[in-house]
């Protein structure tokens, strides 16, 4: 059993707490580290087709999410629709990934590094 006091790690062992090494990078609890990121750009990557980019202004403990300004991106055979939306909110059941100030199109414009659909 883990026991995180503060920025030190400590461990139970055999009923007595034993101090374990600190780590140099700090740890965030997902809902910590999605808290850091209202006000700013993400990318949030669904079930299914569709793929959403837009300013980051609130979540619930379920991870649904209010996203603005709003650039929704569906994968079709025919190719890539982009639809321009002021607000969205987002149920966090469909929510498969989320890439901090990411865009897709930084992505494809790299070429080989993006992620191929």
């Amino acid at each position: 059993r883990t026991i995180w006091l503060k920025s030190t790690r400590a461990q139970v062992v055999c009923g007595r707490l034993a101090m374990a090494s600190i780590s140099a990078a700090p740890s965030y609890l997902p809902l910590a580290l999605i808290d850091k990121c209202i006000g700013s750009r993400i990318w949030i990557i669904m079930k299914g087709d569709k793929e959403i980019v837009g300013t980051l202004r609130g979540f619930d403990d379920y991870v649904n999410m209010v996203v603005d300004d709003v650039r929704e991106y569906t994968f079709t055979p025919e190719g890539k629709k982009i639809t321009h939306l002021d607000s969205i909110l987002l149920n966090g059941a469909n929510i498969t990934m989320m890439v901090p100030g990411g865009d897709p199109e930084e992505s494809d414009s790299k070429g080989a590094g993006g992620v191929a659909k």
